[in-house]
């Protein structure tokens, strides 16, 4: 337990650009602001609607409390707005009376976006491991939460995985992303983040995919022809499944392990396919294999061909990711998806046998295709 009584047990901590205090009186407005914004009431689980009373219950009650009982540190963080004003810009807070804590955060919605909570997280995190007898902080948020898992992965955290029904809100029981930072560790990200950066041609457009691209998701998930190649899609496939994709997408991104684009026409950025660069992280980092689909209604255009050449140049090109070795593999009878490997610069260099199970049940020869960054093919098939 805390000598002094709250606010003087509160350390005032700052890197210059943000700083971290006890709450005021003065900083009641702002956090009804924030604790009601739609983004902060969708991810967390603050009152709804909250009310003044609750906010400053939370914040001249709860938090005290918690300083004087030493179960939980909350700090308000400041930072200066545009004017050069210092103005409240959230919340951070950990939580915990042994060596294990947990840290929650939320930010003003005018101080997003400008990198002010991942410094927070990193003075929080560094004051209770050094002077607060801490050795792990675990982080934890809704899946889906991309913004959340971010600040996670820009702070250093080792990311872990999903934990069915950890978080409770409002709205229910939710799956949870989890991480875990411990005493020892560098506050900035261990892998990059695997990012889908935008690629265009005169007929095709890469960008990451989005939540709007949901339906058309699910037609092509739900087409006969792509179940019968990818077995692994579910049956029947529905938007929850097509989130559910979406946000395994963000994770493995996050984790470094796989970039995923979706593949758009330029005329008017609808959704056609689906492109990806998988296992960048194997036991050879200067290789990744090419994996794709494609919407029914898009077929036989010539995009995907094109999305590949486009993929092909930026994973192998050394002023992108400087890869060494593409390799993609399509079943025997995918004839469509084999046209499009050797029609993007890939050889057939394989075969493995009986090694593709088939939505019918029955099972292909996988054909194994390659490309290597020296390859002369690579230039004409970006021409």
């Amino acid at each position: 337990m805390t000598t002094l009584p709250w606010p003087l047990s509160v350390p005032v901590i700052s890197d210059g650009v943000v700083t971290l205090r006890a709450h005021t009186p003065g900083d009641l407005d702002a956090m009804l602001e924030m604790a009601n914004d739609p983004l902060t009431q969708w991810w967390t689980s603050v009152p709804s609607p909250s009310t003044p009373e609750t906010i400053r219950e939370f914040a001249l009650e709860i938090i005290p409390r918690g300083w004087d009982e030493g179960r939980m540190r909350g700090w308000a963080v400041e930072a200066e707005d545009a004017d050069g004003r210092p103005r409240f810009a959230g919340n951070v807070d950990v939580r915990g009376e042994g060596a294990v804590n947990d840290i929650g955060f939320a930010l003003h919605p005018w101080a997003r976006g400008r990198g002010l909570m991942a410094r927070a997280v990193r003075l929080a995190v560094g004051h209770v491991l050094a002077e607060g007898g801490v050795e792990v902080v675990h982080w934890r948020t809704m899946v889906g939460h991309e913004a959340s898992l971010r600040i996670a992965h820009r702070c250093g955290f080792s990311l872990e995985g999903t934990t069915r029904g950890l978080l409770e809100s409002p709205r229910g029981v939710h799956d949870a992303w989890t991480g875990t930072f411990r005493f020892g560790d560098t506050p900035f990200p261990s892998t990059p983040w695997a990012e889908a950066v935008p690629l265009e041609s005169p007929t095709v457009r890469l960008r990451p995919m989005r939540e709007d691209d949901v339906p058309r998701i699910v037609e092509a998930c739900s087409d006969p022809e792509t179940q019968h190649w990818l077995v692994g899609l579910p049956r029947p496939y529905t938007a929850a499944a097509a989130r559910d994709y979406l946000h395994d997408c963000t994770w493995r991104a996050a984790a470094g392990l796989k970039t995923s684009w979706a593949v758009a026409d330029p005329a008017d950025d609808s959704f056609v396919g689906n492109i990806a660069l998988m296992d960048l992280r194997g036991l050879n980092p200067t290789t990744a294999e090419v994996g794709y689909w494609m919407h029914p209604a898009a077929r036989g255009r010539g995009l995907m061909t094109d999305a590949v050449r486009l993929v092909t140049r930026h994973a192998l090109d050394s002023e992108s990711l400087g890869l060494h070795r593409l390799s993609l593999l399509a079943a025997a009878g995918n004839t469509a998806s084999r046209r499009v490997a050797t029609s993007a610069g890939f050889r057939e260099v394989g075969v493995e046998r009986e090694a593709e199970l088939l939505g019918d049940g029955s099972v292909d020869d996988l054909v194994v295709h390659d490309l290597l960054a020296t390859d002369p093919l690579l230039e004409r098939a970006g021409s």
